[in-house]
């Protein structure tokens, strides 16, 4: 029977009560927990750096996936490992140095994470799946919560579940944006290991236990 997660989206937490939040994620089903940085090029707004992450990471034992939405990460890659990241996922779209940005991440004995907006086409990482332990396929344009799921990327998630399965790859798919009871569902049943959720989670409206499929389970 295949695991799947649920990675909530400290992005649409409330920002004063970070250590109360983080401890609703595992009263609530967390697996991980998905840490959004934006630089404010990458995408329009700015969130949070290092210094939060390094705050927080005494407050919970779960790991951390920080998602780097942040022009040439590679620059950055290192001082997020030293805040205390255990996954690090950085954008195709934010760098000429992919390959570098894995190498860095491997190095320090850390996961590395690929992510590809939804206009992206997975064609993109053809020769670095080998070498990923993560895929995030964006289901929204990043940089907003509360946004609705692109159709088209559900498609994409299942063309990955098929590399996924015939290569016989590692890497887990994760999915981000627009999650929720109404959505959940597609993305599970293409083949999603990583769930992805922020608003619908911290509002209450997503129930991880009561949303996942027949023939899949919580790790």
């Amino acid at each position: 029977m295949k695991n799947v997660m649920l990675s909530p989206s400290l992005l649409s937490a409330d920002f004063a009560n970070l250590g109360g939040e983080l401890l609703k994620i595992e009263q609530n089903g967390g697996s991980l927990v998905h840490i959004d940085v934006m630089d404010g090029h990458f995408v329009p707004p700015v969130s949070y750096g290092q210094p939060v992450i390094t705050s927080i990471r005494k407050c919970t034992k779960l790991p951390f996936d920080v998602h780097l939405m942040v022009e040439k990460p590679e620059q950055s890659i290192p001082s997020f490992i030293d805040a205390g990241a255990d996954y690090v996922t950085f954008h195709m779209e934010a760098t000429n140095h992919a390959d570098l940005c894995i190498d860095l991440i491997h190095k320090a004995g850390k996961k590395a994470g690929i992510a590809i907006c939804p206009a992206t086409p997975i064609g993109v990482m053809e020769h670095l799946l080998p070498f990923a332990d993560l895929v995030l396929v964006m289901t929204v344009n990043p940089g907003f919560g509360g946004q609705k799921l692109i159709p088209y990327t559900v498609q994409k998630v299942r063309a990955l579940a098929d590399i996924q399965r015939e290569k016989g790859y590692k890497f887990l798919i994760s999915v981000d944006g627009g999650i929720n009871p109404s959505t959940v569902n597609s993305v599970l049943e293409a083949g999603t290991d990583i769930v992805v959720s922020g608003s619908s989670f911290f509002s209450g409206e997503l129930k991880w236990e009561r949303q996942i499929p027949s023939g899949l389970s919580r790790p």
